[in-house]
């Protein structure tokens, strides 16, 4: 099988009103602008519930739900005690069962710039029970007369291949943030410029370089009521020093020198790894890799990486303005390739599924329109009550850690497509100790 190999400069198309981090080619994302301009801590704490609902927050400490804020640092985070609507705790596979399908949507970038796509997929996500994973890019909460406060790894001070955001954004994005953790999401981070060509790109960093760059994410999380002067506004009611334990770097690019730093920061997920196939993940370096998938693209010979971009630049090569009348075709296109993943991997071997997506509004916002419709179907599916669970990234390695080794790697046999042979039942019923997990 074969996947497309079209590609766009960093600047060809671009994102976000004042930018945001897009998926360039079949590997990964580059910076576009759209049309309109149970055992961890899970932040704060790992809590148990079901489903995802809304907490209200105050200004300047207060209360989150009905946990008391502790304030940390200058104020801009805190600890609210267990995290809501999160799952019951992941327990093992018993013999013979049937592993359940798990289904991850993500968001590079998490910054909203007032087309109201972040609250719109909350509200989403919301009305069906599913959590997601928001990776936050550092720099959507650094107002753009600060720049120069970061200090990319070669590259000039207050460089950035996406835009800073404006006032008003970096105040909405804090909102949505805000309220996404109180529904149940995990924020994760996309870490910081963007830099995906020429030599500062994050491909030639080396660890100590990524250790820069995440320590700068996090400070500009954690520090953003000091950056902005924006005290009236209330903190983020999370520990970022504990929730962060994953992200995906711009363009998919650079995790061979990331993971050595991400294990000593103990993350514990990796989200870059380009061109993955829809099989059972294993671990890098101590560390779960979580790669986007290669999925069916309906009517064409190759397959597609899972992720918005990567529709796009097989549609309207480098345009995000396409003509119209290609918009209905595309959008189902899309949308059924979407489905057509989650369908293979439910029907056959149960390997998780992963998808990608910016807040964007390319080709007349059609991208969008299809993640909602897959959410939807998949939904569906989880409401006539097949166990199907729409959940974070942490969440779904919180499952993958309380499993046997030997079940894991019985699993990682099972390749693309294929059923277990006598059904699930007969196939995990005689698993053996002894096997790696790792």
């Amino acid at each position: 099988m074969r996947t497309s190999s079209r590609t766009l400069s960093r600047r060809a198309i671009l994102g976000l009103g004042a930018g945001v981090a897009a998926a360039v080619g079949p590997a990964g994302c580059g910076s576009l602008t759209s049309s309109d301009g149970g055992g961890h801590a899970s932040g704060s704490g790992n809590g148990s519930g079901s489903g995802n609902g809304s907490g209200g927050a105050q200004a300047g400490g207060g209360k989150y739900g009905a946990h008391p804020a502790r304030l940390i640092g200058d104020g801009s985070t805190s600890f609210t005690g267990r995290q809501p609507h999160q799952p019951a705790a992941p327990e093992p596979l018993e013999p013979g069962q049937t592993p359940p399908q798990f289904v991850v949507f993500s968001w590079d970038g998490a910054g909203e710039v007032g087309n109201g796509l972040f609250p719109r997929f909350l509200d989403l996500a919301k009305e069906h029970g599913a959590s997601m994973t928001f990776f936050l890019s550092g720099l959507y909460l650094l107002p753009e007369a600060k720049k120069r406060m970061y200090r990319p790894p070669n590259n000039p001070p207050g460089a950035s291949a996406i835009g800073y955001l404006s006032d008003d954004h970096i105040r909405s994005t804090l909102a949505n943030i805000r309220r996404a953790w109180l529904e149940g999401h995990e924020i994760g981070t996309h870490f910081n410029g963007h830099f995906c060509t020429g030599p500062g790109t994050v491909g030639n960093w080396t660890p100590q370089q990524w250790h820069s760059e995440i320590r700068q994410a996090k400070a500009f999380v954690q520090q953003w009521r000091t950056n902005t002067g924006r005290h009236d506004l209330p903190p983020l009611p999370f520990d970022y020093d504990k929730e962060l334990v994953g992200g995906r770097t711009p363009c998919l690019l650079g995790q061979g020198s990331l993971l050595p730093a991400a294990r000593e920061l103990g993350w514990r997920y990796d989200a870059s790894s380009p061109g993955g196939r829809q099989v059972w993940p294993v671990k890098r370096m101590g560390i779960w890799d979580l790669p986007l998938q290669q999925i069916p693209f309906p009517g064409r010979s190759f397959e597609v990486l899972s992720m918005d971009y990567n529709m796009l630049a097989n549609q309207s090569v480098n345009s995000t303005k396409a003509p119209a009348y290609n918009y209905p075709g595309w959008r189902e296109q899309s949308s059924q390739a979407y489905i057509s993943g989650f369908q293979r991997a439910y029907e056959t071997n149960r390997a998780p599924f992963f998808v990608g997506n910016h807040f964007e509004q390319w080709n007349g916002g059609i991208y969008m329109d299809s993640v909602e419709e897959a959410v939807k179907h998949i939904a569906r599916e989880k409401e006539k009550g097949a166990d199907v669970r729409l959940v974070s990234f942490r969440q779904f390695v919180d499952w993958m850690d309380v499993q046997r080794p030997e079940v894991l790697a019985k699993l990682r046999t099972l390749d693309v497509g294929r059923r277990p042979a006598g059904g699930w039942k007969r196939f995990l019923s005689d698993v053996r100790p002894g096997a790696s997990g790792a």
